[in-house]
């Protein structure tokens, strides 16, 4: 990774630790929402990516009942670009896993990724001041959890998305 000094002011800004383990908090708390159970490591690679992305992000479907299979096929551009999007961005999900796992806002295991629960209100004062842009990208990432849950399988996501873990 790139020492914070000498990143750009719109990597700083876009891409800090802090604001992006908090996109991870809200997908691994989706997740949960649909199945008592951490998220797995591999799907937290696919947030940044979806969520980041404006057109991604405006593009997913308003509710999780739209399989993400049928979602595909209405946007295949998706596919195309999500594997590189993904690769670009896993230093900083990294980083943001580790940001969020020593801060207390997220749990990390063998099993995945888990949303601290206690942080909820502190999450919350913290999205409360911020643009609208950014509590968009909070709630397509809790939504995003949901959602991933609902596809199936990290073998069944992954393929679908022609990406590998």
């Amino acid at each position: 990774m790139t020492s914070w000094h000498a990143r750009s002011l719109e990597e700083r800004n876009l891409l800090n630790p802090g604001f992006c383990s908090t996109l991870l908090w809200h997908a691994a708390l989706g997740y949960a929402s649909e199945r008592k159970a951490a998220m797995a490591i591999e799907l937290s690679f696919l947030v940044l990516p979806f969520v980041l992305h404006q057109q991604t992000r405006e593009s997913l479907p308003r509710n999780i009942t739209t399989s993400l299979a049928t979602w595909l096929i209405e946007h295949p551009i998706v596919r195309t670009r999500l594997g590189e999007r993904a690769a670009s961005l896993k230093p900083f999900t990294r980083e943001a896993l580790v940001f969020g796992g020593s801060h207390g806002l997220l749990s990390l295991s063998a099993d995945g990724v888990r949303a601290n629960a206690d942080m909820k209100k502190r999450v919350a004062a913290g999205l409360k001041p911020t643009s609208d842009e950014v509590r968009a990208c909070a709630k397509r990432a809790e939504f995003l959890g949901k959602w991933l849950e609902r596809a199936g399988g990290i073998e069944t996501v992954m393929a679908l998305l022609g990406v590998r873990p």
